[in-house]
């Protein structure tokens, strides 16, 4: 059968030699031979004439030789082959030899290894190159569920790897990838076709990226169609995507859309004449006896194929094809070979001084020296490719005539000029092929299954927010900010603590005005009534001492409120237990005399003395230094700080106080506990008779009070963390407070204003003896 891109091919290598050999200024006194041979596409047909080609100038044989320094082959450079597969075969021989060989099609990345193949050049870009493009092209559309199929040989498997590493580092999802058979003559080959089609259909993409040859193509997409699968957007290559033969498959308007890369080639001068001209001279009697002449005359190593669609080709059977046919490559393959000739010789515009050359003496030239082939530069890379930048074809039917649309350019950057491509749809417009819904803001991307590109959006949790850098997941706050379900952003926390003008607030300063208006009632009537022997065997000015130091536990309160700070946090415990013990050591004095005089009444008169009159005060001065003591330790050991408290609110910090260290707390207060369990152990056993009035019990009252209310406030107070934290020892020191005077001081008053008749000597004399039980008999 006939190949036209391949008689193209041949036929553009041609004419750049006879213009070499033409010019006066490029080998000037040079003439150029050749041999050219079809690979016919096949490895092992392409390895024999590369075999001949290494064979030694003038025999038929390859030198085996240490040095090959000044081994001379038969030939001075190699164009070609075209494909891939058959140039990582014979680059690994000619790379043995170092004899340049120069490549208008091979794009596989992994003949960029100039260590594997020193020798090797393209006219053509690597297919990282194209793969790039086709990433971003994708990416510029939003498509990124997709199927990728490649022929089963080293162009399809190279591009499609490529594609498939640079596809997830872009966000783009693989829904299928497979490869087609390139001998569509294996009867498992339809088969094969078939399933590609069936699981192309089964993912529901809507974008097909085809790295394949236009045969393996051709063969595909005539699969698709006779199989009815849905339209959809075809994204191609070079390899298939200008094919003649693909374009003139029946009913191929019916696949959908296609788009694809092709390199960027400018028109060769003159090529289309010299084709005409040669077509022209083959159809004279002249050419027919010079060619049956040169038959005869045909080496044995000529293979002479019959090809009957050969004999009777003509312009018109390649004029389609010559018009968008890839020539430029091949072109500039014969010229950079001439070019490092041209250098190698010491050429000049006039004459070549040197009648020889090696062919490991042209590398140095061709690595290092651009060269110009019709106005336009060349250079070879570092991985000996030239990249001359590709351009975006649209397939454009219009009266059912194929028109190949450049509809955008890449270099360094895709341009698309998206108002001249048609898609298949019913408004013309792109279609979508993802495999999701577009997350709203404040959504962030749940992968299911192993497609990355498939997700559920889920809003973003309390005090997370999303971030475009990182769709997949929520970044949390910072612990000063807070944020709502499915938020874009933080939000600073406001500061949360008991403020004065909040209700509870008002209501427990309500309450603590009461309360000190009451202790500052019964001060008043205690100091009228200081005289008197109720108020004598309550304990006189201690009593006043008592009632100043419940006054300033009330004032205490005051602490508790507003914002907190490390010196509020130190100053609120010991104030406090300061103050309850005041008012304790006021009852401890008490409960000794009660003790002495219950218990040891033989020792009371030589002892009361020391818990009566101006010593009582001495051991109240005593208990509060003991305090005091205890309250350095708390300041030693851990005093307690500010914390902020992050967890308990919301969208709000809570600004409390800690307790650093709760032996500190323990000794601080636990005095207090102590010297009030003595005090109820001096007392609640004490008995008096009807007539007489007992101190005791105030006292006994007020100190079970005071253990029922630090029970609970205890049990409380080390386990809770919110904003009640403050009111909480707001309403214990109240509590305490009203709990002593209501059991204490109330039932006093009462006697003093409402039964003035029993504030009497008789009535509080030896009140707390307990006199002997009367005989029954």
């Amino acid at each position: 059968r006939l190949f036209v891109d391949g008689l193209i091919w041949a036929l553009g290598m041609k004419f750049a030699i006879d213009q070499i050999n033409n010019s006066t200024s490029l080998l000037p006194g040079v003439k150029l031979g050749y041999d050219m041979y079809d690979t016919c596409f096949e490895p092992v047909v392409a390895l024999q004439p590369s075999l001949l080609f290494l064979t030694q100038n003038g025999t038929t044989g390859i030198g085996v030789l240490c040095n090959y320094t000044d081994y001379q082959p038969r030939v001075t450079a190699v164009i070609g082959p075209h494909k891939s597969d058959l140039c990582m075969v014979t680059a690994k021989l000619f790379s043995f030899f170092l004899i340049p060989q120069v490549s208008y099609g091979a794009s596989s990345e992994q003949l960029s290894n100039t260590e594997l193949y020193p020798s090797f050049y393209r006219t053509v870009a690597s297919d990282k190159n194209l793969v790039e493009a086709v990433v971003l092209l994708l990416n510029r559309f939003g498509w990124n569920w997709i199927a990728t199929v490649g022929s089963d040989d080293e162009y399809g498997r190279g591009a499609q790897g490529l594609f498939l590493s640079r596809a997830g580092n872009h966000s783009i999802c693989i829904a299928f990838e497979g490869l087609i058979p390139t001998d569509l003559a294996d009867p498992k080959a339809q088969h094969q076709l078939e399933d590609t089609i069936k699981l192309i259909n089964n993912t529901k993409v809507n974008i097909i990226v085809l790295f394949a040859f236009s045969q393996p193509a051709q063969a595909l997409l005539e699969q698709s169609i006779r199989m009815g699968l849905s339209e959809k957007v075809w994204i191609g290559t070079e390899a298939w995507i200008l094919s003649d033969k693909t374009a003139s498959t029946p009913n191929i308007q019916s696949i959908g859309t296609v788009l694809g890369f092709t390199m960027k080639a400018h028109t060769v001068p003159g090529f289309q004449k010299y084709v005409a001209d040669l077509f022209t001279s083959v159809q004279q009697d002249k050419f027919c006896q010079e060619s049956r002449k040169f038959n005869h005359l045909m080496n044995s190593d000529v293979v002479d194929t019959l090809c009957k669609e050969c004999d009777h080709i003509s312009l018109r059977n390649i004029s389609s094809m010559l018009r968008h046919s890839r020539m430029q490559p091949v072109y500039v393959a014969v010229y950079s070979v001439a070019h490092a000739l041209h250098r190698a010789l010491g050429c000049t515009y006039h004459v070549c001084p040197k009648a020889s050359i090696k062919s490991w003496q042209l590398l140095h030239f061709m690595n290092t020296f651009p060269f110009t082939v019709n106005g336009q530069s060349f250079k070879f890379d570092h991985t000996h490719s030239t990249n001359t930048g590709y351009k975006l074809i649209f397939w454009s039917w219009r009266n059912g005539t194929l028109t190949y649309l450049p509809v955008g350019d890449y270099e360094d950057s895709l341009y698309i000029d998206k108002s001249q491509i048609r898609f298949h749809t019913a408004d013309q417009k792109e279609p979508t092929s993802e495999c999701f819904r577009h997350c709203k803001p404040g959504q962030f991307k749940q992968i299911k299954g192993f497609h990355f590109c498939c997700y559920d959006c889920t809003d973003c949790p309390e005090n997370t927010f999303w971030s475009a850098k990182d769709s997949t997941t929520c970044t949390p706050c910072l612990e000063h900010q807070w944020s709502p379900v499915r938020s874009t952003r933080c939000y600073d926390r406001s500061e949360k603590y008991l403020f004065w003008n909040e209700p509870l607030t008002i209501a427990l300063l309500t309450l603590m005005s009461i309360t000190i208006s009451l202790i500052c009632l019964t001060a008043v009537l205690f100091l009228k009534s200081l005289e008197t022997p109720l108020v004598q065997a309550s304990g006189g000015k201690l009593n006043l001492f008592a009632l100043f130091a419940l006054t300033l536990l009330c004032l205490s309160s005051c602490l508790y409120i507003g914002k907190p700070s490390n010196t509020l946090c130190m100053i609120q415990q010991i104030v406090h237990a300061l103050c309850l013990n005041g008012c304790f050591s006021t009852f401890f004095i008490k409960s000794l005399e009660i003790t002495l005089v219950t218990e040891f009444p033989h020792c009371a008169p030589t002892l009361l003395h020391w818990v009566t009159r101006r010593r009582a005060w001495l051991l109240v001065a005593l208990c509060l230094l003991t305090e005091c003591s205890f309250c350095v330790c708390y300041l030693h050991l851990g005093p307690d700080r500010l914390q902020p408290d992050y967890k308990s609110l919301p969208t709000e910090v809570l600004l409390v106080c800690t307790t650093q260290s709760w032996l500190a707390f323990a000794l601080m207060h636990g005095y207090n506990g102590c010297v009030a369990f003595v005090c109820f152990l001096c007392t609640f056993m004490v008995r008096t008779s009807g007539k007489k009035y007992n101190i005791a019990r105030g006292i006994t009252f007020a100190i079970l009070i005071y253990f029922i209310i630090w029970i609970f406030f205890i049990a409380i107070f080390a386990t809770l963390k919110t904003v009640l934290k403050p009111v909480t020892q707001i309403s214990t020191i109240l509590a305490t407070t009203l709990g002593i005077l209501g059991t204490y001081y109330m039932p006093k008053c009462y006697i003093i204003l409402l039964k003035p008749d029993l504030n009497t000597v008789d009535y509080f004399q030896n009140s707390i003896k307990e006199e002997p039980e009367e005989d029954p008999q």
